[in-house]
């Protein structure tokens, strides 16, 4: 998929929440002064244990049966 046209990106910042579009404003305001800040990465290291608690309740063996069933058809 190609670059977002400006009226693609118009109509997406409308159904932003109003503090969600001066964020916006103010991102695209930085940016353009050269004075927006760069953008953090990250290592894989930083996401351990991310989501851990929506597999709790989760039997890994047979999610991961389910999983291969559903690939075989």
């Amino acid at each position: 998929m190609g670059s977002a046209t400006y009226e693609e990106v118009r109509v997406k910042a409308l159904e932003l929440t109003p503090e969600e579009q001066l964020r916006l404003i103010q991102d695209v305001l930085a940016q353009l002064r050269g004075d927006a800040p760069e953008p953090k990465t990250h290592t894989i290291q930083e996401f351990r244990g991310v989501g851990k608690e929506l597999w709790r309740s989760i039997d890994v063996d047979e999610y991961v049966r389910k999983e291969r069933e559903a690939w075989n058809g």
